[in-house]
């Protein structure tokens, strides 16, 4: 916002002009070869360190392995053996007979807040994967103590004691009470 030279508040941009349009670019000569040699394509450089794929895999810490041999799925197994041909016997070690089903983490995150609940995300997806693993949760909503010998609302109760309680009716039916 400026003011312009009649002292009058301005929002269009430059002050004391008219509006200028550009020029377009002349793109007649797009078609057509020019004739000039095609610049010179860099080439990559060549590697400073000649280190073989296998080699490059055993060097590779625990942790990663690990990681590895979670997600080589049969299926992934192939596919890698076809790109290197090479690491055939390690991926034969490192891959499980089992297929992965492959889930975006914000999925579970959702499913798992809505489902499980818990203090934050990290907790309800906790709750999630111990249900997919079949063991008990080892968080516990009753209090300690409650959980045992306790009356809740939905426990038998016996009836409330009256003024009849004590009382042998088979006595006083009888007439010997």
């Amino acid at each position: 916002m400026a003011i312009g030279p009649d002292q009058k508040v301005t929002t269009t941009g430059l002050m004391g002009g008219s509006p200028q349009m550009p020029k377009a670019p002349d793109m007649s000569g797009l078609g057509r070869d020019q004739g000039q040699a095609p610049a010179q394509v860099a080439e990559k450089p060549a590697p400073v360190e000649n280190q073989n794929l296998e080699s490059k895999i055993n060097n590779l810490t625990d942790e990663d392995k690990i990681t590895l041999k979670t997600v080589l799925s049969p299926s992934v197994v192939n596919v890698l053996k076809k790109v290197a041909p090479e690491i055939s016997p390690l991926l034969d070690q490192a891959g499980s007979n089992e297929e992965n089903v492959v889930l975006p983490v914000s999925v579970v995150k959702n499913y798992a807040i809505k489902r499980y609940g818990g203090a934050d995300e990290a907790e309800a997806v906790q709750n999630f994967i111990t249900d997919l693993s079949g063991e008990q949760p080892d968080n516990n909503n009753v209090p300690p103590g409650a959980a045992e010998g306790s009356q809740g609302m939905m426990a038998q109760q016996s009836p409330p004691e009256t003024e009849t309680s004590g009382a042998n009716f088979d006595q006083i039916d009888q007439g010997l009470a």
